[in-house]
């Protein structure tokens, strides 16, 4: 499953290569929007910067979006009302403006191709009308000039929708590489395969990557959720995982503004223009974005059926669609929707975070590196003030009760059924099994003709994997750590890969040397 954005740009950015003792005033972990904007933004101010990134420029959460940069978010600014007050979702739209002004500035300054489209919230059901209408009242009292309308370019049936004209959508891995560029250009590194594993916060820091040590006197953790466990952010969000497919369609005439449904299940659509060149960059043709069917991390009995059901929706309604691209992406959503941005508590201001973006990036992401570069360069931002200080409401503390309860119980779930044993042929191809091996909880897997058997213990806080038929991996359901079917981490707070466990030596296996054979 790969993205359209990644399909073909992977090499498109260099790594430079580490220095084991270097120093810098800023380690960035995490080479998305968030760690990009926010290192290039300190270079500017003449820090030296270096940026680590365990996989490669992209490859996680940015590489991954539907690249919407729009103020009309479905349902969050409801969302972030009646959790809340007037107050902060003002100063949310307003920090998400500010994010959204800053990022089409930048992209007219470097030539960076964007398209302006206006902003759809629709309900697809007639009770999704209710939820449309607390948004359109939470729209206004923040300010955004949004209208009612009552009949969309889609061809199935809505129940009205709400408008906000001349956003934007682009391709964001056009805007990384941009960013890339410019940070080199102003002296800072982008090293990639470099995983930061733990800070030892100090005068300087000791940051330690998989490559090995560098100091620093700040650290940015932009990884999505944060690597390091001060503050306990990973029981603080929700990881949540939705899935997006790219389609051509011949003959049709596409939706040309950026739809989003506000009730379940959730339906998202946007058009790409795909085959530019340097003489053309818009491209010659445009390919039909749909994406939807969110849900938990590591909590969906098979994730395979959401994927086909995109399908089998996008058929339905574009009749011939051809499906060029498949892919998923992850975010992590807070108890009150707003995300968590500043410093990280118990690091002497030493180490900023950023998380809980709830899918709303390619805005909340500028946002939170303006806002952690004021923090770090002794800057004030107003509305940033007003979100470091809001106040946790007896509802944040139920819906946080809630969501760590449903851990807990994952956590129980998963250990008891790891107990039984494991089937004693290797899964068929394609698919992965929990059970246990020596009284411990084992997952095998079979990919391309080749079985893995990895410890099911997943290395951030021992939760119990579970096997995503999606997209082959293994998926941990407390906190959103993904793992390749060899082990090999992917996303999430753990720091470590899966555990290999060895082949058991089977009756009439042993070693028999050569000159005793027969």
């Amino acid at each position: 499953m790969t993205s359209l954005w990644l399909d073909d740009q992977r090499e498109r950015i260099p790594s430079d290569t580490f220095e084991p003792g270097a120093h810098y005033d800023v380690v960035v972990a995490g080479a998305g929007i968030t760690g990009l904007t926010t290192a290039l933004l300190l270079a500017r101010a003449g820090l030296s910067v270096a940026v680590f990134e365990s996989r490669f420029v992209g490859a996680v959460s940015t590489g991954n979006t539907t690249a919407k940069l729009s103020l009309l978010q479905g349902g969050v600014l409801s969302g972030i009302l009646s959790r809340g007050s007037s107050h902060v979702l003002k100063a949310y739209v307003e920090g998400n403006r500010e994010g959204q002004a800053w990022m089409l500035r930048y992209l007219d300054e470097h030539g960076v191709a964007v398209q302006r489209r206006d902003a759809y919230t629709y309900a697809g059901t007639a009770d999704g009308m209710k939820k449309l209408d607390a948004e359109y009242e939470a729209c206004r009292k923040a300010g955004l000039d949004v209208e009612r309308v009552h009949t969309l370019d889609l061809p199935f049936e809505t129940h009205g929708g709400l408008r906000l004209a001349d956003q934007a959508q682009f391709d964001p891995m056009d805007v990384l590489a941009a960013l890339a560029a410019d940070l080199r250009e102003r002296g800072a590194v982008i090293v990639e395969g470099a995983r930061v594993k733990d800070v030892e916060t100090g005068e300087p820091s000791r940051v330690t990557t998989s490559l090995g040590e560098v100091w620093a006197g700040t650290v940015v953790l932009a990884t999505g959720i944060p690597i390091l466990d001060r503050g306990l952010y990973f029981a603080k969000v929700k990881p949540m995982r939705s899935y997006a497919q790219a389609y051509r369609v011949p003959g049709a005439r596409l939706p040309q503004g950026m739809y989003l449904s506000i009730d379940s299940p959730g339906r998202s659509l946007r058009t790409a223009p795909v085959g530019g060149s340097a003489d053309s960059p818009i491209g010659d043709e445009e390919l039909l974005l749909v994406g939807g069917n969110g849900h938990v991390v590591g909590r969906e009995d098979d994730t395979q059926r959401l994927v086909d059901d995109l399908e089998q929706w996008t058929q339905q309604n574009f009749p011939g669609a051809v499906r060029t691209h498949a892919w998923s992406a992850q975010d992590y959503q807070s108890m009150n929707l707003v995300p968590f941005v500043g410093w990280m508590p118990r690091t002497g201001k030493h180490v900023a975070l950023a998380t809980g973006y709830n899918k709303w990036g390619m805005t909340n992401g500028v946002a939170a590196a303006l806002s952690m570069t004021a923090d770090i360069l002794d800057g004030n931002i107003s509305w940033a003030k007003t979100l470091h200080h809001r106040i946790t409401l007896p509802k944040d503390v139920a819906n946080s009760v809630v969501a760590n309860a449903q851990v807990a119980g994952e956590l129980a779930s998963g250990w008891a059924g790891s107990l039984h044993p494991l089937p004693d042929e290797p899964p068929a191809e394609g698919e992965g099994v929990v059970g246990a091996e020596d009284k411990e909880p084992a997952a095998v897997s079979t990919v391309d003709g080749v079985t893995c058997r990895l410890s099911a213990v997943c290395t951030h806080l021992g939760g119990i994997v579970s096997w995503n038929s999606a997209e082959r991996s293994w998926d941990c359901p407390l906190h959103g750590s993904r793992f390749a079917a060899d082990g090999t981490l992917l996303e999430g707070p753990a720091v470590e890969d899966l555990k290999p466990i060895d082949e058991p030596e089977l009756p009439g296996d042993e070693h028999v040397p050569v000159e005793d054979l027969p």
